[in-house]
């Protein structure tokens, strides 16, 4: 997937700086940015250009809090066709649907754990490589998140629970300005919650026809990222977003505009084959359901496909080498 970032994030980023009196020659030094070209509709900028861009607002601003700061600019319209998209649904739960199917549109590094339970609706990030720095990317995605609930919900106290993996800084004020009072550090990883009671909430702007276009929108862009990965890649990223439905291989090669014979070569050229994708993406699925404890085995065998319980009960051994109750007995349940 192309390591891009949405446009309207540095276009942000430059105006923050730009406020605090930063020289544009020096925020731009070593930067390949020009800012008519981020003003288009959709524009994106490299990775590498925006990490600089955050390095020299960094250094030229001296603000340790920067990260909180641009995350409490990044509003729907910030987030492009997938704010739009958000605006639409009708309850929350519909756009933490949406964010989880299409947010590497916003970040395309970030890998998101969404964890369901009966209590909340938690997200997590357990990889702390794709933040560099790590506390500016922390704090730019919960002031954004907290920004975005905000404009969504018209609730400025939404009652969002933020953890931080590392210890409570020096401008733990600015933190409670921006994000409330639920802080907790040193925690194992990164993570954001808010109870799960709080996803039927509706949306006042809720549009199921204009949802549609919307989230028609997310899946071409979401493609068009993803042209310039490896066609592993590329198979393990749709069968996530065909969760439930699995298609074969003939299926898969045809959405990838390939005959079945040009798709498994190329998959063979980098040493794979479809079986073990589909397994993979099966077994995160089946783990996903196992610890959220909400269906009984047997319904999660027939969501992955399988007719028999003890066939989806040796396949997933086979997968993961744990048997399903174990995992299921790992997240506080006995199995069934």
């Amino acid at each position: 997937m192309s390591s891009s970032t949405p446009a309207p994030y540095a276009l942000i980023l430059i105006d923050l700086a730009l406020e605090a009196g930063v020289p544009q020659e020096e925020l731009l030094r070593n930067c390949a940015l020009a800012e008519v070209g981020m003003q288009a509709m959709g524009a994106r900028v490299a990775d590498d250009d925006f990490r600089t861009l955050v390095e020299n607002t960094l250094r030229l601003t001296g603000d340790p809090a920067l990260g909180l700061r641009l995350g409490r600019r990044l509003n729907l319209s910030a987030h492009a066709v997938l704010g739009q998209a958000f605006m639409t649904c009708r309850d929350l739960g519909e756009v933490i649907q949406l964010f989880e199917r299409y947010y590497h549109l916003l970040a395309p590094d970030l890998v998101l754990e969404f964890h369901h339970s009966d209590e909340r609706l938690s997200i997590s990030s357990p990889d702390t490589e794709a933040y560099l720095p790590l506390a500016f990317g922390l704090e730019c995605i919960a002031a954004a998140m907290r920004n975005t609930l905000s404009g969504l919900l018209g609730d400025d106290h939404f009652p969002l629970r933020f953890e931080f993996p590392y210890p409570e800084p020096a401008h733990l004020s600015v933190y409670r300005e921006i994000l409330g009072e639920d802080l907790h550090f040193n925690c194992e990883r990164a993570a954001w919650s808010f109870p799960a009671a709080l996803l039927s909430t509706p949306l006042p702007s809720s549009n199921p026809a204009l949802r549609q276009l919307y989230e028609a929108e997310c899946a071409r862009l979401l493609a068009d990222l993803s042209d310039s990965a490896g066609i592993a890649e590329q198979t393990l990223n749709l069968l996530r977003k065909l969760e439930g439905q699995y298609p074969k291989m003939p299926q898969v090669a045809a959405m990838l505009n390939m005959s079945p014979r040009t798709y498994r070569r190329r998959l063979m050229d980098e040493g794979l084959g479809f079986q073990e994708l589909l397994d993979r993406v099966r077994a995160e699925h089946a783990t996903r359901y196992l610890k959220e404890r909400r269906l009984p085995i047997v319904s999660i065998a027939y969501q992955l496909g399988f007719n028999d319980p003890s066939n989806f009960r040796r396949a997933y051994r086979r997968w993961t080498g744990k048997t399903p109750g174990a995992v299921r007995g790992d997240a506080g349940e006995e199995s069934s």
